[in-house]
């Protein structure tokens, strides 16, 4: 079986995110494209984090329940059976990069899960990873770069 993988029409990966995805543009998540996803899964998650930031790891977006039917995430679209958390940004969506200096590094990671979670609806991202565990069949990233202009 080939591996799970993400990828993005708008970046490559390593590559660098269009400001539309950004505090300095639309500020929309950015379309995202699935492959590989493992017969025996029940759902996907993911979830998008910046370690560069200063105060330690960013949060920018939680999603999970996401059906293995989804073979892409549209743009500035979450599928209606998903739930969205809460971000480092004090929000239930998704938060674009906005860097206060320098380049930084976005991780877009995905898992495929053996079963849906039950999280309360603004579960962040520390209980999404607690639900997961034991759960994850695979996984994989996708990682962007930006800084401000």
């Amino acid at each position: 079986m080939s591996t799970l993988k993400i990828t993005s029409p708008a970046f490559g990966h390593n590559g660098y995110i269009p400001a539309k995805y950004t505090c300095d543009g639309a500020d929309m998540s950015p379309p995202l494209s699935i492959e590989n996803i493992p017969t025996d899964a029940k759902t996907l998650a993911l979830i998008v984090d910046d370690p560069d930031a200063p105060a330690g790891v960013w949060v920018h977006w939680v999603v999970w329940n996401i059906p293995v039917t989804a073979r892409e995430l549209k743009e500035n679209l979450v599928p209606k059976s998903a739930s969205q958390g809460m971000t480092d940004f004090r929000r239930v969506k998704y938060g674009g990069p906005c860097p206060p200096s320098g380049t930084h590094r976005y991780f877009f990671k995905l898992y495929a899960l053996d079963a849906a979670l039950v999280l309360s609806a603004n579960a962040n991202k520390a209980a999404v990873e607690n639900a997961m565990k034991g759960h994850i069949l695979a996984q994989t990233e996708l990682i962007g770069l930006y800084n401000r202009k």
